[in-house]
Protein backbone atom coordinates (compact mmCIF):
# COMPACT_ATOMS: atom_id res chain seq x y z
CA UNK A 1 0.00 0.00 0.00
CA UNK A 2 1.15 3.46 -0.76
CA UNK A 3 1.37 6.42 1.62
CA UNK A 4 -1.37 8.54 -0.34
CA UNK A 5 -3.28 5.15 0.08
CA UNK A 6 -2.09 4.75 4.27
CA UNK A 7 -3.32 8.13 4.54
CA UNK A 8 -6.90 7.73 3.22
CA UNK A 9 -7.55 4.86 5.20
CA UNK A 10 -6.64 6.61 7.91
CA UNK A 11 -8.05 9.99 7.41
CA UNK A 12 -11.10 8.54 7.03
CA UNK A 13 -10.96 6.54 9.98
CA UNK A 14 -10.99 9.36 12.03
CA UNK A 15 -13.92 10.57 10.51
CA UNK A 16 -16.21 7.69 10.73
CA UNK A 17 -15.82 3.72 12.26
CA UNK A 18 -15.20 1.50 9.79
CA UNK A 19 -16.89 -2.05 10.34
CA UNK A 20 -14.95 -5.23 9.25
CA UNK A 21 -17.65 -9.10 9.65
CA UNK A 22 -14.63 -10.83 8.29
CA UNK A 23 -11.51 -12.16 10.14
CA UNK A 24 -9.26 -12.45 6.63
CA UNK A 25 -10.18 -9.09 6.03
CA UNK A 26 -9.60 -8.07 9.69
CA UNK A 27 -6.25 -9.96 9.45
CA UNK A 28 -5.20 -8.02 6.58
CA UNK A 29 -6.05 -4.46 7.64
CA UNK A 30 -4.00 -4.89 10.95
CA UNK A 31 -1.15 -6.36 9.18
CA UNK A 32 -0.61 -3.90 6.88
CA UNK A 33 -1.01 -1.42 9.79
CA UNK A 34 1.98 -3.06 11.53
CA UNK A 35 3.92 -2.72 8.52
CA UNK A 36 2.92 0.73 8.25
CA UNK A 37 4.17 1.15 12.28
CA UNK A 38 1.05 1.97 13.49
CA UNK A 39 0.54 0.64 16.93
CA UNK A 40 -2.86 -1.03 17.74
CA UNK A 41 -4.98 -1.14 20.63
CA UNK A 42 -7.51 -3.39 21.30
CA UNK A 43 -10.85 -3.94 23.48
CA UNK A 44 -12.44 -7.43 23.03
CA UNK A 45 -16.28 -7.03 24.23
CA UNK A 46 -19.27 -8.56 24.08
CA UNK A 47 -21.33 -5.97 23.23
CA UNK A 48 -23.82 -3.92 25.43
CA UNK A 49 -21.50 -1.54 25.90
CA UNK A 50 -21.27 1.02 28.63
CA UNK A 51 -19.31 3.68 30.12
CA UNK A 52 -17.21 0.92 31.55
CA UNK A 53 -16.05 -0.22 28.48
CA UNK A 54 -15.70 3.29 26.78
CA UNK A 55 -12.98 4.04 29.52
CA UNK A 56 -11.25 0.86 27.87
CA UNK A 57 -11.59 2.65 24.22
CA UNK A 58 -10.50 5.95 25.61
CA UNK A 59 -6.99 4.39 27.30
CA UNK A 60 -6.27 2.39 24.14
CA UNK A 61 -6.79 5.84 22.21
CA UNK A 62 -4.37 7.27 24.09
CA UNK A 63 -2.03 4.78 23.91
CA UNK A 64 -1.98 3.65 20.22
CA UNK A 65 -2.39 4.85 16.87
CA UNK A 66 -5.41 2.66 16.16
CA UNK A 67 -8.56 1.45 18.27
CA UNK A 68 -10.24 -1.76 17.32
CA UNK A 69 -12.73 -3.08 19.54
CA UNK A 70 -14.73 -6.74 18.93
CA UNK A 71 -18.12 -7.28 19.45
CA UNK A 72 -19.20 -11.48 19.84
CA UNK A 73 -21.25 -12.74 21.79
CA UNK A 74 -18.68 -15.95 22.55
CA UNK A 75 -21.01 -19.08 22.48
CA UNK A 76 -17.87 -21.47 23.69
CA UNK A 77 -17.99 -18.99 27.43
CA UNK A 78 -21.71 -20.05 28.59
CA UNK A 79 -22.64 -22.96 30.89
CA UNK A 80 -26.72 -22.26 30.68
CA UNK A 81 -27.96 -21.73 27.12
CA UNK A 82 -30.58 -19.68 28.66
CA UNK A 83 -28.02 -16.93 29.71
CA UNK A 84 -26.68 -17.25 26.35
CA UNK A 85 -30.14 -16.59 24.62
CA UNK A 86 -30.83 -13.57 27.24
CA UNK A 87 -27.29 -11.94 26.86
CA UNK A 88 -28.27 -8.08 25.64
CA UNK A 89 -27.39 -7.70 21.68
CA UNK A 90 -27.90 -4.26 20.78
CA UNK A 91 -25.16 -3.36 17.99
CA UNK A 92 -26.17 -0.76 16.49
CA UNK A 93 -26.39 1.19 19.75
CA UNK A 94 -22.97 -0.51 20.47
CA UNK A 95 -21.71 1.27 17.44
CA UNK A 96 -23.35 4.51 17.79
CA UNK A 97 -21.71 4.59 20.97
CA UNK A 98 -18.14 3.69 20.08
CA UNK A 99 -18.22 6.04 17.19
CA UNK A 100 -18.74 8.60 19.80
CA UNK A 101 -15.76 7.14 21.57
CA UNK A 102 -13.12 7.77 18.65
CA UNK A 103 -12.67 3.68 17.92
CA UNK A 104 -11.49 3.74 14.34
CA UNK A 105 -12.64 0.11 13.69
CA UNK A 106 -15.44 -2.50 14.71
CA UNK A 107 -14.66 -5.93 14.06
CA UNK A 108 -18.60 -7.52 14.28
CA UNK A 109 -17.81 -11.38 13.35
CA UNK A 110 -20.43 -14.18 13.25
CA UNK A 111 -19.39 -18.08 15.09
CA UNK A 112 -18.38 -19.02 11.58
CA UNK A 113 -16.05 -16.30 11.30
CA UNK A 114 -14.36 -16.93 14.38
CA UNK A 115 -14.76 -20.78 14.79
CA UNK A 116 -14.29 -21.95 10.93
CA UNK A 117 -14.12 -25.36 11.82
CA UNK A 118 -16.23 -25.51 15.06
CA UNK A 119 -16.31 -24.19 18.58
CA UNK A 120 -13.48 -26.33 19.54
CA UNK A 121 -11.98 -25.37 22.80
CA UNK A 122 -8.24 -24.54 22.85
CA UNK A 123 -6.31 -27.37 24.38
CA UNK A 124 -4.61 -25.51 27.25
CA UNK A 125 -4.45 -26.03 31.54
CA UNK A 126 -4.74 -23.08 33.44
CA UNK A 127 -4.33 -25.45 36.82
CA UNK A 128 -5.84 -24.43 40.13
CA UNK A 129 -6.61 -20.53 38.23
CA UNK A 130 -9.65 -22.13 36.65
CA UNK A 131 -11.03 -24.23 39.00
CA UNK A 132 -11.69 -21.60 41.85
CA UNK A 133 -14.62 -19.12 42.57
CA UNK A 134 -16.01 -18.75 39.13
CA UNK A 135 -14.73 -21.59 37.12
CA UNK A 136 -15.67 -24.01 40.20
CA UNK A 137 -19.46 -23.09 39.36
CA UNK A 138 -18.53 -22.62 35.63
CA UNK A 139 -16.71 -25.80 34.41
CA UNK A 140 -15.53 -24.89 31.65
CA UNK A 141 -15.83 -20.86 31.73
CA UNK A 142 -12.87 -19.88 31.19
CA UNK A 143 -11.71 -22.65 28.70
CA UNK A 144 -13.96 -20.68 26.09
CA UNK A 145 -12.58 -17.53 27.29
CA UNK A 146 -9.11 -18.47 26.55
CA UNK A 147 -10.15 -20.06 23.19
CA UNK A 148 -12.11 -16.72 22.03
CA UNK A 149 -9.29 -14.05 23.19
CA UNK A 150 -6.63 -16.37 21.72
CA UNK A 151 -8.30 -16.65 18.32
CA UNK A 152 -9.24 -12.82 18.62
CA UNK A 153 -5.39 -12.09 19.02
CA UNK A 154 -4.60 -14.28 16.18
CA UNK A 155 -6.27 -12.05 13.99
CA UNK A 156 -5.87 -8.58 15.08
CA UNK A 157 -2.87 -9.29 16.04
CA UNK A 158 -2.66 -6.00 19.08
CA UNK A 159 0.15 -4.22 20.05
CA UNK A 160 -1.83 -3.72 23.80
CA UNK A 161 -4.89 -5.44 24.82
CA UNK A 162 -7.41 -3.63 27.29
CA UNK A 163 -9.56 -5.68 30.02
CA UNK A 164 -11.82 -4.13 32.62
CA UNK A 165 -10.40 -5.31 36.19
CA UNK A 166 -13.98 -6.10 36.75
CA UNK A 167 -13.33 -9.97 35.57
CA UNK A 168 -10.75 -10.12 37.68
CA UNK A 169 -10.55 -13.81 37.25
CA UNK A 170 -10.53 -13.35 33.75
CA UNK A 171 -7.81 -11.38 33.18
CA UNK A 172 -5.36 -13.63 35.82
CA UNK A 173 -6.23 -16.27 33.31
CA UNK A 174 -5.91 -14.09 30.11
CA UNK A 175 -2.04 -12.86 31.61
CA UNK A 176 -1.35 -16.88 31.84
CA UNK A 177 -2.58 -17.76 27.98
CA UNK A 178 -0.74 -14.95 26.85
CA UNK A 179 2.28 -16.54 28.28
CA UNK A 180 1.89 -19.66 27.82
CA UNK A 181 1.76 -18.90 24.26
CA UNK A 182 4.04 -16.36 23.97
CA UNK A 183 1.04 -13.86 22.43
CA UNK A 184 3.51 -10.51 21.80
CA UNK A 185 0.32 -8.29 22.59
CA UNK A 186 0.52 -6.26 26.07
CA UNK A 187 -2.08 -7.28 28.80
CA UNK A 188 -3.30 -4.19 30.15
CA UNK A 189 -5.73 -3.93 33.11
CA UNK A 190 -8.23 -1.18 33.84
CA UNK A 191 -9.74 -0.14 36.67
CA UNK A 192 -13.79 -1.15 37.32
CA UNK A 193 -16.18 1.87 36.53
CA UNK A 194 -18.78 2.13 39.05
CA UNK A 195 -22.08 3.77 39.18
CA UNK A 196 -22.28 6.70 41.53
CA UNK A 197 -23.96 4.36 43.87
CA UNK A 198 -20.85 2.15 43.88
CA UNK A 199 -22.12 -0.69 41.53
CA UNK A 200 -19.66 -2.01 38.78
CA UNK A 201 -21.03 -1.05 35.18
CA UNK A 202 -21.62 -4.27 33.52
CA UNK A 203 -23.89 -4.88 30.76
CA UNK A 204 -26.04 -7.46 33.02
CA UNK A 205 -26.61 -4.52 35.17
CA UNK A 206 -29.80 -3.32 32.79
CA UNK A 207 -31.57 -6.72 33.58
CA UNK A 208 -32.15 -6.44 37.11
CA UNK A 209 -35.54 -5.17 38.63
CA UNK A 210 -36.10 -1.89 40.15
CA UNK A 211 -35.86 -4.16 43.59
CA UNK A 212 -32.53 -6.07 42.61
CA UNK A 213 -31.17 -2.75 41.49
CA UNK A 214 -31.55 -0.76 44.59
CA UNK A 215 -29.62 -3.56 46.76
CA UNK A 216 -26.89 -4.07 44.32
CA UNK A 217 -25.08 -1.21 45.95
CA UNK A 218 -24.65 -3.04 48.88
CA UNK A 219 -22.53 -5.69 47.23
CA UNK A 220 -19.42 -3.08 46.59
CA UNK A 221 -20.64 -1.39 50.47
CA UNK A 222 -20.32 -4.43 52.22
CA UNK A 223 -16.23 -5.34 50.80
CA UNK A 224 -15.68 -1.35 51.20
CA UNK A 225 -16.84 -2.31 54.72
CA UNK A 226 -14.63 -4.92 55.31
CA UNK A 227 -11.46 -2.79 55.40
CA UNK A 228 -12.45 -1.71 58.72
CA UNK A 229 -11.70 -5.03 59.93
CA UNK A 230 -8.66 -6.14 58.76
CA UNK A 231 -6.42 -6.99 59.65
CA UNK A 232 -8.10 -7.23 63.40
CA UNK A 233 -10.06 -10.02 62.08
CA UNK A 234 -9.04 -13.39 60.11
CA UNK A 235 -9.67 -13.70 56.70
CA UNK A 236 -12.44 -16.43 57.34
CA UNK A 237 -14.22 -13.71 60.00
CA UNK A 238 -13.97 -10.97 57.40
CA UNK A 239 -15.49 -13.23 54.87
CA UNK A 240 -18.54 -14.29 56.82
CA UNK A 241 -19.28 -10.60 58.03
CA UNK A 242 -19.22 -9.55 54.33
CA UNK A 243 -22.00 -12.52 53.13
CA UNK A 244 -24.14 -11.33 56.47
CA UNK A 245 -23.61 -7.70 55.22
CA UNK A 246 -24.70 -8.54 51.51
CA UNK A 247 -27.84 -11.22 52.70
CA UNK A 248 -29.45 -8.50 54.83
CA UNK A 249 -31.68 -7.88 51.29
CA UNK A 250 -34.06 -10.56 50.49
CA UNK A 251 -32.98 -9.83 46.93
CA UNK A 252 -29.35 -10.94 46.93
CA UNK A 253 -27.48 -14.23 47.76
CA UNK A 254 -24.11 -14.34 47.93
CA UNK A 255 -22.76 -17.23 46.12
CA UNK A 256 -18.88 -16.87 47.38
CA UNK A 257 -16.70 -14.01 48.77
CA UNK A 258 -12.81 -15.48 48.50
CA UNK A 259 -9.76 -13.31 49.95
CA UNK A 260 -7.03 -14.49 47.13
CA UNK A 261 -3.41 -13.81 46.10
CA UNK A 262 -3.99 -11.58 43.28
CA UNK A 263 -1.17 -13.72 41.21
CA UNK A 264 -2.15 -17.32 41.80
CA UNK A 265 -5.75 -16.75 43.26
CA UNK A 266 -5.02 -19.30 46.08
CA UNK A 267 -6.85 -18.57 49.11
CA UNK A 268 -5.66 -16.45 51.92
CA UNK A 269 -5.54 -18.01 55.13
CA UNK A 270 -3.62 -15.54 57.08
CA UNK A 271 -2.60 -11.35 56.53
CA UNK A 272 0.85 -10.72 55.48
CA UNK A 273 2.15 -7.06 56.36
CA UNK A 274 2.94 -5.70 52.86
CA UNK A 275 1.02 -8.01 50.55
CA UNK A 276 -2.55 -7.28 48.63
CA UNK A 277 -4.85 -9.50 48.89
CA UNK A 278 -8.14 -9.16 46.36
CA UNK A 279 -11.86 -9.88 47.66
CA UNK A 280 -13.29 -11.60 44.51
CA UNK A 281 -17.39 -11.64 45.05
CA UNK A 282 -20.02 -13.19 43.24
CA UNK A 283 -23.99 -12.39 44.08
CA UNK A 284 -27.43 -14.59 42.67
CA UNK A 285 -30.01 -12.27 42.23
CA UNK A 286 -33.27 -14.53 40.24
CA UNK A 287 -32.45 -12.29 37.34
CA UNK A 288 -28.71 -11.87 36.77
CA UNK A 289 -25.74 -12.96 38.69
CA UNK A 290 -23.05 -10.03 39.96
CA UNK A 291 -19.55 -10.19 40.27
CA UNK A 292 -17.47 -7.76 41.89
CA UNK A 293 -13.82 -7.48 43.20
CA UNK A 294 -11.56 -5.57 45.61
CA UNK A 295 -8.17 -4.93 46.33
CA UNK A 296 -7.16 -4.69 50.18
CA UNK A 297 -3.57 -3.52 50.58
Amino acid sequence: MNSGGKNLILNSWTLDINIVHHAQKMHDLTSQLKKDGRSIGFVPTMGALHAGHISLIEKAKAENDIVICSIFVNPTQFNDLKDLENYPRMPEADIAFLKSAGCNLVFLPTPAEIYPNGPELLDISFGFMEETMEGAFRPGHFKGVATVVNRLFEIVQPTNSYFGEKDFQQLAIIRKMVALLNHSTNIIGCPTLRESDGLAMSSRNMLLTAEQRKSAPLIYKAMETAKEFIPHQSPAAVIELVKRYIQKSSYLSVQYFQLVNPDTLEDIKNWEEGKPVQGCIAVLTEGPRLIDNIRYE
